[in-house]
């Protein structure tokens, strides 16, 4: 189970990673969905990617309906 925490903590660390560095690049103050969609794109291959960010919308829709 540590090297699974240790691989999802690692993923979680470069796509954060990358988003911040994407933010700077538009000069946003945050980071937001897209950022971390072009992030997840940038670091993960095909289907995996692809269920990543189907996975992520899914979650954020119940969050944008609510606001």
């Amino acid at each position: 189970i540590s090297i699974l925490d240790s691989f999802v903590k690692d993923m979680f660390e470069r796509i954060a990673s990358e988003a911040n560095f994407l933010a700077r690049q538009t000069r946003s103050s945050t980071i937001d969905f897209r950022e971390i969609q072009t992030a997840v794109h940038l670091l993960l291959p095909g289907e995996l990617c692809q269920r990543a960010v189907a996975e992520g919308t899914m979650a954020m829709v119940p969050y944008i309906s609510s606001k």
